[in-house]
């Protein structure tokens, strides 16, 4: 299937769910309209609310303030994860001795952490983003993990054989190995990091996407509480394809599907 055909498609089921809760929303069903706007708001006016914040330019401080504190989150977890998995699966008793307390951070509710880090941190941007780091670390982590210790003995024995060092083998066989993964787990790092800083906000800022989301929702303003929720996500799109393209600049050698490089 083409790019076009594809994005097309993607579109399409789009424009569907639009529609139909267009529908549902404005026009009598058996005598009943079936989502009450007052609940559910409708498209048309979550899309006025959405144009008359880039027109009035209020949206512009809010989003940029989630950007920075989302990258940061992104950044630093990311980093953090890399790098520390590559570690513990490069150091197999640091990983057993560290195992029960790793999964034991990784158990504590965010929401739980989010009024901690407030506290410690203040109601600035950084502790919006030691939540989206919480939560950005461990998927990367985990997965840099996995992807080292999947590394093909054979392809080990043979790069020994051959006279690689260790840095060799760290750069031919298991970064290359780990970069599967890691790209994989990015992709899911962004909506969290995302998700951080605007949890963070919503509990406690004075600007920030999840401030507008939470300024809408205490006055019962649901096109303003959708109409955030809409632009967060095409937020959440934008980075993620900026992951996509540099992830195929940095997996260029990986064959596609078709089997094609």
């Amino acid at each position: 299937m083409s790019r076009v055909t594809l994005l097309a498609l993607q579109i399409l089921v789009a424009i569907v769910c639009i529609v139909l809760w267009q529908l549902l929303s404005t026009v009598p069903l058996f005598g009943k309209i079936l989502l009450p706007p007052f609940f559910f708001s409708n498209p048309v006016d979550v899309f006025e609310q959405i144009v008359k914040w880039f027109a009035s330019g209020v949206i512009w401080k809010h989003l940029w303030i989630t950007l920075v504190e989302s990258i940061l989150a992104f950044v630093i977890g990311s980093l953090g994860g890399v790098l520390i998995g590559f570690w513990f699966a490069r150091q197999p008793l640091v990983a057993a001795v560290f195992d029960p307390y790793v999964k034991m951070v990784n158990a504590l509710p965010r929401v739980v952490l989010a009024p901690i880090f407030a506290l410690w941190l203040g109601l600035g941007i950084w502790s919006k983003v030691a939540l989206g780091v919480t939560l950005v670390f461990f998927i990367v982590f985990f997965n840099v993990y996995q992807g080292v210790k999947e590394v093909s003995r054979t392809v080990l024995d043979n790069g020994r054989m051959l006279g690689m060092s260790e840095g060799q083998l760290m750069r031919h066989v298991y970064w290359p190995s780990a970069l599967s993964w890691m790209f994989s787990s990015l992709h899911t790092s962004v909506g969290f990091a995302v998700v951080g800083a605007v949890v963070g906000e919503y509990l406690g800022s004075a600007a920030g996407l999840g401030y507008l989301i939470q300024q809408a929702e205490g006055v019962f303003d649901v096109a303003g509480v959708f109409a955030g929720m809409f632009v967060l996500s095409a937020f959440v799109i934008l980075i993620d394809y900026g992951v996509t393209l540099v992830e195929r600049r940095l997996l260029v050698w990986r064959p596609t599907v078709d089997g094609r490089g």
